[in-house]
């Protein structure tokens, strides 16, 4: 095996990387104090920064709908009735937009299911 050109290793102490991160760990509470006293003084980017770390960033959340919707109507029916939520302002587009993406896969699911029954009925019928 050949012998490393530095049998006894890297010196013992602090690296570059941790005398600089103690540093920066050191100098942190005047970072932020000096942060915090330029964003009161109205700057904005300095007030963006403390703002995005103590609030959490919005959500959208879609308000709850109420509208003549029948679960067991076809597929095509289900999208009329959204339709005609949007057409009559009971629900806005982009919720409509929303409830159809979910009527199209659970379509897509009974669809699998159906097949998945077929398949079944097929196979008992094979000798």
């Amino acid at each position: 095996m050949p012998e490393s050109p530095n049998p006894k290793g890297r010196p013992r102490g602090q690296t570059k990387q941790t005398k600089l991160m103690q540093r920066m760990l050191d100098d942190a509470g005047n970072v932020v104090d000096a942060v915090l006293e330029k964003a009161k003084e109205g700057d904005a980017a300095s007030a963006n920064l403390v703002l995005s770390r103590i609030l959490p960033a919005l959500r959208s959340q879609s308000e709850k709908v109420h509208f003549d919707f029948d679960p067991a109507a076809s597929v095509s029916r289900q999208v009329e009735q959204v339709l005609a939520a949007i057409a009559g302002g009971d629900i806005a587009p982009d919720t409509a937009k929303l409830v159809i993406e979910a009527v199209k896969a659970l379509s897509e699911i009974r669809a699998i299911e159906e097949l998945e029954t077929r398949i079944a009925q097929l196979e008992e019928r094979q000798p």
